[in-house]
């Protein structure tokens, strides 16, 4: 398992309860998105973003 879910407590991985509607949110392997490199474009409303990861193993996201 990841740092990342390994660090999330059980009752973090729940859905979130918002009136009446159970909402869950995706969880993406950073490694996956730059598919094993450092780098990946994220494409939003005609916006491209990158995504970094750096040799900190941080994640920087800009425009």
């Amino acid at each position: 398992m990841s740092k990342l879910n390994s660090n999330l407590a059980d009752e973090d991985m729940q859905p979130t309860n918002t009136q009446d509607s159970i909402e869950t949110h995706p969880i993406h392997q950073a490694k996956d998105l730059t598919k094993g490199s450092v780098q990946a474009q994220i494409l939003l409303d005609g916006q491209v973003y990158t995504l970094r990861i750096t040799k900190a193993n941080k994640l920087i996201l800009t425009k």
